[in-house]
């Protein structure tokens, strides 16, 4: 497969199948393919090298075999690659015209900020939680410190906290 998505037949398209009209089931044999370990990463500016006002900038990272599963969200990496053209294909080729979209092929990634399960707690870390604990308004204190420089929208804030903070916890 030299294409970036896959979809497995599951009708015969033989020139035999379409003149009898016949529609046989196909099923993909796994055990005859060799798959290889792939995961497409959106890289993120750091915020505090994202001018006042503007979006943080992302490129595409495309990681083969060892390279997966080194990086996980909120991660500061130093990443080094192949920085390569994305070849449109079909319709999208036709209109793209000289327009293209760029990834980096990965070849080597350096972790330099430890995640959230390395760190940690200091005692003076500890003592700030017991007091936000003890806060009857933790919930919109913490809501508010949610982009301070934007008045208002208490709201979208809470709701920005909730998706920060909430949900179930997965490992890798």
């Amino acid at each position: 497969i030299k294409q970036r998505q896959f979809t497995p037949l599951t009708e015969c398209p033989s020139a035999a199948c379409m003149q009898n009209n016949v529609k046989g089931k196909l099923y993909m044999q796994t055990r005859a393919s060799k798959f290889l370990a792939f995961q497409e990463v959106k890289l993120q500016e750091l915020t505090d090298q994202v001018p006042v006002g503007h979006i943080p900038r992302t490129m595409t990272l495309h990681m083969y075999g060892a390279a997966c599963r080194q990086l996980t969200p909120g991660d500061v990496a130093n990443v080094t690659g192949i920085f390569l053209p994305m070849p449109y294909t079909g319709f999208r080729a036709l209109r793209a015209g000289l327009l293209t979209d760029t990834y980096l092929d990965v070849q080597y990634v350096h972790r330099l900020k430890k995640q959230y399960d390395e760190i940690e707690m200091t005692a003076a870390d500890e003592q700030a939680i017991e007091q936000l604990k003890q806060d009857p308004n933790v919930y919109s204190h913490l809501a508010r410190s949610i982009a301070p420089e934007i008045y208002g929208h208490d709201d979208v804030k809470k709701v920005l906290l909730l998706l920060l903070v909430g949900g179930v916890n997965k490992t890798i």
